[in-house]
This record gives C-alpha cells, sequence and structure tokens, in this order.
C-alpha cells in the first residue's frame, strides 16, 4: 500500500471518530508512529485509539490539537 493510500484510510478513522464526537484525550508517540486515545465526552468514558503511522496523518490530527488549543483560549 502506498504512503499516500496509508494516510486517506488514517483521515478517514480521525474524520470519522471527531464526527461522532470524540475528541483527543492523549498523543504517545514513538519510531512506529503516533498513538492517538480519543474519548467521547467527560461524561462518558468510551475510549478509542488509532496508530497513525503516516507523517502527513500526523499533522493532519495536529491540526485538531491547534483547533483546540485556539478555542479553549476564547
Amino acid at each position: 500500500m502506498s504512503d499516500f493510500q496509508e494516510f486517506l484510510e488514517e483521515k478517514e478513522k480521525i474524520d470519522s471518530l471527531v464526527n461522532q464526537g470524540y475528541r483527543i484525550e492523549h498523543i504517545t508517540e514513538n519510531l512506529s508512529g503516533a498513538f492517538v486515545d480519543f474519548k467521547k465526552s467527560k461524561e462518558v468514558n468510551e475510549y478509542q485509539q488509532l496508530h497513525i503511522k503516516t507523517a502527513e496523518g500526523r499533522k493532519y490530527f495536529s491540526v485538531f490539537l491547534l483547533e483546540a488549543a485556539y478555542i479553549s483560549k476564547k
């Protein structure tokens, strides 16, 4: 599978979780990529974890982190 195809799959998974109301709770990065923990809401203890392997995928989820930081400063 090409890197671009792998990125598209990662992007689709991230978008799906965000559209379901999940938010990034925790990130662990290592040499094999980033493990991103998503949490549904503060009231519901529903977690999902994605293993993001591509650099493009890491850039993509970082946009959600920047948006959350911007919104929290308002």
